[in-house]
């Protein structure tokens, strides 16, 4: 777990637990095909993956940057 996550809250809904068809069966013998709908739902879970990856490196280079130099003018 994320120190972040226990402030911000992950949005609900991540996993459709009725489209998880995951769980083989013993009458399955042929390898499974992917369809437009779970390819188009891979893409978007992507996208927002690498949104999230992209926000989490702003909040790491911000928390690890370096003091800012107080003013020197006289």
């Amino acid at each position: 777990m994320i120190l972040n996550e226990l402030y911000d809250r992950s949005p609900e809904a991540y996993q459709d637990l009725s489209q998880d068809n995951t769980q083989p069966r013993l009458s399955d013998t042929r390898k499974t095909r992917l369809t437009l709908r779970q390819l188009n739902k891979l893409r978007q879970m992507n996208d927002i993956r690498s949104v999230e990856y992209r926000e989490k490196l702003k909040d790491i280079k911000r928390q690890y940057a370096p003091a800012p130099e107080p003013p020197t003018g006289l």
